[in-house]
């Protein structure tokens, strides 16, 4: 390796990094010379400490080693906070040494960033540390060397890195969280459009990542962090919300807390009383789902009683329901059926004094340091072994599984819409007729259940009996449903299928399923098309062997000449466009042969310049700003379910003699449509001079406001849509419910960021809930 450099860097994507200049590297160097005897080297005495009260026995010879490793290599690089970015895997250090992981684990999360962001290699990290620290560094770095179409494609495949590496090895996540966290305590750094990037990461994979492995600590925190950055107005309403019933809510708690005590002592019950009021981005989704007022959240107020043992439990759960009336519908038992994620608790959600109700969960204290960490409360390490339990192998059992499907899927963004797909919050327990418990998610259908039990009986499903009787397909289950599925030999997978199954399982096996059955096909058609376009322009079949069509297949980034046929099948490719590349001896031949004579090429010659003309009306019209990448030919169109306007990101699929259809990433039908990832085809928003001509794109949008009904909020809204130079198409007022108005406006929007602006707004504006777009016009 070069000698070290303070300062020196290699190019890396490290948002939170600050970009390197020659006096902030001499600053920085000078306060790395004191970091020993300074503030931070007295944090790190404290984080060996922190270790020794939790693990007395472990060896803190490698954290020390590592701690020196990183000073060394870390040494003249600072934090976009100005602070020294040593500070960063100290932090994370500090997180996992709470989670009271082993000295390996804490050795890689100091040195989680060292091969990312500085000179040292994987292999260096090998030699000093051994391979378990290798291992596990290796997999929370991120893929820097390949090149990617875009961003979303790195995403998936930095996630993906580290599912396969967290298989082996749980603590590569458990790093990954602890580093996420503290980048989401200091995000306020970044630029704002960093801060939602990272946000949104978040909520879509971390936070969910960590309720799947039972972290509900880690996932509150993550999930309130990132609701900041995603949705700052209704983040600030309800906090402000929140504030408000506080005090009061606190009163009414710690009440309800001395009632609950006094009833435990009189019955000699052992436990501790402890309360806490709902975290706000959990109030902002119940308020979401249901369309309800902050005072009508059931849990928003919420008591735990934490006991010595489990049959203690559900003795609790009576003396509540004896103290306040339980709300029907409103009891949950998590212990005798616990969650996927194997949280278990007794729910009861009660009617208090002056109406307030409030929510009462019970469990023991080995229930509640699952409930609260997760998979971490049970990961031990004996002498450099990583030992799993039964149970962490149940909790791990669906990313093992994933991992399984992604041998199937190579398209890096159908895995990552799976994988967000798989960390679904919610599911319902159904039964085999002979009693055998089923997980699927909420509003799972008998095709859901069938793919739960068995790939080979969701394909041969052909009818199903809920709770003895027969049933639609497409019916939606209910916890405690008895389901019996009608199988046939022979039966095949419905493409509709995929317009209602919720589960992962089931969605990929029927996109698998469905891909290589349309594949088969498109080769053969392709492979039709060719021969038929060779033989009417006489090229020699000798041309179409599997050599010069594995060529030409290399020239359009295909891999094998069956891909080419592929291509040529589904549309992306014409026959005649690739015959030319395999013949180009016989392009005049080609060209001229279109007709017999003079006439036919006049008619062939007028026949394109129409077709020329029509796609530059297309272009003029309505989607002059689009264009697939590396083809300038081709019919594109904005699809009507979403509506895609300029700055959104986006995603092209090849339709069938229609062109290609142009979707929003956001879509809901994309994910249906890309179990064919053949015909996915990438597209960008062209660059136009349209505004340099005063001739501004603007496409017609319609935004849904709920809001309260009162005097002049219709003027209101409109003065802030036309201010911003907008013209309103069309707008419609209906009630809603719980006395609150609806309000729908179709308005031109030149971009995402115009529209935006836009709701950002309204959403400013006294008495409004929530703005949403709709996908259709």
């Amino acid at each position: 390796m070069a000698p070290h450099r303070p300062g020196s860097l290699t190019p890396t994507t490290n948002p939170f990094l600050a970009d390197q200049v020659p006096d902030q590297a001499a600053v920085a160097t000078s306060v790395a010379t004191s970091i020993k005897d300074g503030p931070i080297g007295q944090r790190f005495e404290g984080l060996l400490q922190t270790i020794r009260d939790n693990r007395p026995s472990e060896d803190l010879a490698p954290i020390r080693k590592a701690w020196e490793f990183c000073i060394k290599y870390h040494e003249g690089q600072l934090r976009a906070s100005g602070e020294p970015y040593i500070i960063h895997p100290l932090e994370v250090a500090e997180v996992l040494a709470e989670m009271e992981l082993d000295a390996t684990a804490i050795a890689a999360g100091l040195l989680h960033d060292a091969v990312e962001d500085t000179p040292v290699t994987s292999e260096e990290i090998n030699t000093a540390f051994g391979d378990q620290v290798a291992h596990i560094v290796d997999g929370v770095t991120k893929i820097d060397k390949i090149q990617f179409a875009n961003r979303e494609d790195r995403q998936a495949e930095n996630v993906r890195k580290m599912l396969l590496a967290m298989v082996s090895d749980v603590r590569v996540v458990l790093i990954k969280l602890a580093d996420r966290l503290h980048n989401m305590r200091t995000l306020q750094h970044l630029k704002p459009e960093r801060q939602e990037a990272i946000a949104r990461e978040t909520l879509d994979i971390y936070a969910p990542l960590a309720h799947r492995l039972g972290m509900g600590k880690v996932r509150g925190e993550l999930e309130d962090l990132a609701f900041r950055y995603t949705d700052p107005v209704n983040y600030q309403k309800v906090s402000e919300a929140v504030e408000a019933r506080r005090i009061e809510g606190e009163q009414f708690l710690a009440s309800v807390e001395d009632a609950i005590v006094e009833q435990l002592r009189e019955h000699n019950i052992q436990a501790r009383v402890e309360w806490r009021i709902k975290r706000l981005y959990s109030i902002w989704q119940k308020l979401q789902k249901s369309q309800v007022s902050v005072d009508q959240v059931f849990d928003l107020l919420a008591i735990r009683i934490i006991t010595q043992d489990k049959s203690d439990c559900y003795g609790v759960l009576g003396l509540i329901h004896m103290l306040w009336r339980p709300v029907p519908g409103r009891v949950k038992d998590f212990i005798a059926i616990p969650r996927t994620n194997l949280y278990q608790s007794l729910h009861t959600t009660v009617m208090g004094e002056g109406g307030h109700q409030f929510e009462v969960q019970i469990r023991t204290e080995e229930m509640h340091r699952i409930a609260e960490e997760g998979i971490a409360a049970h990961w031990k390490y004996k002498s450099g072994e990583s030992v799993i339990s039964a149970r962490d192998e149940q909790r791990l059992a669906w990313v093992r599984q994933l991992v399984d499907w992604q041998r199937e899927m190579t398209d890096p963004n159908e895995f990552l819409s799976s994988l967000k797909m798989d960390l679904y919050p919610e599911e319902i327990y159904a039964f085999t007729p002979k009693g055998k418990v089923v997980i699927v998610p909420a509003d799972g259908t008998p095709i859901d259940f069938a793919y739960t039990v068995h790939t080979e009986v969701g394909h041969a499903c052909v009818g199903a009996k809920v709770n003895g009787r027969m049933v639609p397909l497409r019916t939606k289950l209910r916890n405690g449903d008895i389901v019996e599925i009608i199988t046939q030999n022979g039966h095949t997978p419905s493409r509709d299928w995929l317009t209602f199954v919720k589960s992962p399982r089931a969605r990929n096996k029927i996109k698998h399923w469905l891909n290589e059955n349309q594949r088969l096909r498109a080769i053969e058609v392709g492979r039709k098309l060719l021969e038929r376009e060779a033989r009417k322009f006489k090229v020699p079949m000798s041309r179409l062997d599997d050599t010069d069509m594995a060529r030409v297949a290399g020239d359009y980034g295909l891999a094998t000449a069956t891909d080419l046929m592929a291509t040529i099948g589904f549309g992306k490719h014409s026959a005649r466009q690739v015959l030319n590349k395999l013949a180009p001896g016989f392009a005049g031949t080609v060209q001229g042969a279109a007709g017999s004579g003079e006439a036919d090429a006049g008619e062939a010659k007028s026949a394109e310049a129409a077709m020329s003309d029509a796609v530059k009306k297309l272009h003029l019209t309505g989607s002059d700003s689009l264009q697939v990448e590396g083809q300038n030919d081709l019919l594109v169109y904005r699809a009507r379910c979403c509506n895609p306007i300029r700055g959104e990101e986006i995603i092209g699929y090849v339709t069938r003699g229609k062109g290609v259809a142009v979707h929003a990433r956001s879509c809901p039908n994309v994910t249906n449509l890309l179990y064919e990832s053949d015909r996915r085809i990438e597209v960008e928003w062209a660059k136009t001079d349209a505004e340099a001509s005063g001739k501004v794109q603007r496409y017609p949008v319609k935004i849904t406001i709920y809001c309260d009904d009162r005097s002049g909020m219709l003027k209101e809204m409109t003065a802030i849509i036309s201010n911003d130079d907008t013209n309103i198409r069309a707008v419609d007022t209906c009630d809603g419910e719980n006395g609150e108005a609806i309000v729908e406006f179709v308005v031109d929007a030149e971009d995402l960021r115009h529209l935006n602006r836009m709701v950002l707004g309204l959403r400013r504006l006294p008495g409004v809930r929530e703005v949403q777009r709709s996908q259709k016009v």
